[in-house]
């Protein structure tokens, strides 16, 4: 259960509420989470339900602002602001530090940082010598990194007014960094693509700071601060770090939803145990299984060894089927299970007009082989014809439809677009292959 935290803000919790929940539905969208609930719920909070996910990566996922800025950095202004702060630090009454603020200072890969230890003494003196950091600017550091066997964050000096900001971006993807830096070999990167507008006034921005470092602030920490070479025109940037796959996907998936209007806050929280899930699940399966079995059976027994053709075609189905699930990283759920159960008749079904047709030819008197072509071609059209309607049900459920319906539909779908290949053609295949192979004169069908 989340709840908008709208301290300072004016706007009414229901509508940052509302703001918020079409962000967080579009997050969840692109993250892939399979039968997500995204409910709103009065005073300002909302209820998502994320099955299947790993906690931690699934909250910052959600919490996260995103509230993304291109700044300019003032580099030329480092040293001189450094020397002003120690100078006010070391002044009067205001010592109450053992080391100037220059002290702290170190060099990680020819910027300015600091050992991530000394962070709450920088923050201090940061704070007490505001007053004579000049207007305009001000301090921004980076994210912990590794250096030289250590723990540090780099320090940066940017203009406070942002360029751009994250409103101004149209898309953004995840790839491998291909920036050729060295402190980022192997790691992922997001590239960003800018709307029409945005990308006139990056080219504007970007011309008038050749040789300058343009900061990427992410939630108030730079993620990187590459130099301008020139003027970029294509309206593309992109943000470099020691960014895993996994990361680089996630920040991508919240920058492209955008910022949330406010930060949230949990008030609630419940991880549900397998238990009774899994207790729910395996009778579910046992069902399939079972179901599955009987199916099969009745094919062997009405049907001969044509209905083994028919059990392996839709073994084969139903391998597609999770095959599918699991490259998508889909949960399986009772209302899935249920669309495996229905896929299993249709499969069966495509089969029965297969070989009942086959069965009209051979009494005609066409020979196997005819019979065996003319049965899975004249078949066919009917078969396509039911999966392709039913087909256009289950997309259309998919797209209106939310929670459990979305889980039906998804996994009826992908059996019957799967069932379209293997009850024709690799049924096809099986039947040309004993029949040519054996040279089988006499179908028992």
């Amino acid at each position: 259960m989340l709840e908008v935290d709208t301290a300072g803000i004016k706007e009414k919790p229901d509508d940052l509420r509302d703001r918020a929940y079409e962000i967080i539905r579009n997050r969840v969208d692109e993250f892939g989470v399979y039968e997500p609930v995204i409910e709103r719920q009065s005073g300002g909070r909302m209820l998502v339900q994320l099955p299947g996910v790993d906690r931690e990566r699934a909250i910052e996922l959600i919490k996260k602002v995103a509230h993304l800025e291109f700044r300019v950095a003032a580099d030329d202004r480092m040293a001189e602001v450094v020397e002003k702060i120690d100078e006010y630090l070391q002044g009067g009454d205001t010592l109450a530090f053992d080391q100037p603020f220059s002290s702290y200072i170190i060099t990680v890969e020819r910027d300015p940082g600091f050992d991530y230890r000394d962070e709450d003494s920088i923050v201090a003196m940061l704070n007490r010598a505001g007053e004579v950091i000049p207007e305009g600017i001000e301090f921004v550091f980076g994210p912990r990194e590794q250096s030289e066997g250590r723990e540090v964050k780099r320090l940066y000096l940017l203009k406070t007014t942002a360029e751009l900001t994250g409103e101004a971006i149209r898309d953004a993807r995840h790839g491998p960094n291909q920036s050729g830096n060295l402190q980022y070999a192997g790691s992922w990167e997001i590239d960003l693509e800018f709307k029409r507008e945005a990308a006139r006034r990056f080219a504007s921005i970007t011309g008038k700071n050749v040789n300058k470092r343009l900061a990427i602030v992410l939630d108030n920490v730079v993620q990187s601060a590459p130099v301008v070479t020139e003027r970029i025109p294509q309206g593309r940037a992109s943000i470099t770090g020691r960014f895993t796959a996994e990361e680089a996907r996630d920040l991508a998936i919240v920058l492209k939803a955008g910022a949330l209007p406010a930060p949230l806050r949990i008030v609630e929280e419940r991880t549900v145990g397998p238990s009774l899930g899994r207790d729910s699940i395996e009778s579910g399966i046992r069902a399939v299984l079972i179901a599955g079995a009987v199916v099969a059976l009745f094919m062997l027994i009405y049907y001969s060894l044509s209905g083994f053709v028919a059990d392996l075609a839709l073994l084969l189905n139903l391998f597609f089927l999770l095959a599918v699930l699991s490259a998508f990283r889909g949960s399986l759920t009772m209302p899935g299970i249920a669309g495996i159960a229905l896929t299993i008749g249709m499969a069966v079904d495509a089969n029965v007009l297969i070989f009942e047709r086959i069965r009209e030819e051979l009494r005609i008197g066409k020979t196997t082989r005819t019979a065996i072509d003319q049965g899975f071609a004249r078949a066919w059209i009917t078969i396509f014809d039911s999966n392709v309607t039913t087909i256009i049900i289950g997309v259309i459920l998919f797209i209106f439809g939310s929670g459990s319906i979305k889980g039906f539909a998804l996994t009826l779908t992908i059996g019957l677009l799967s069932n379209l290949f293997t009850a024709v053609f690799t049924g096809k295949v099986i039947f040309n292959y004993f029949t040519y192979k054996f040279d089988v004169h006499k179908l028992r069908i």
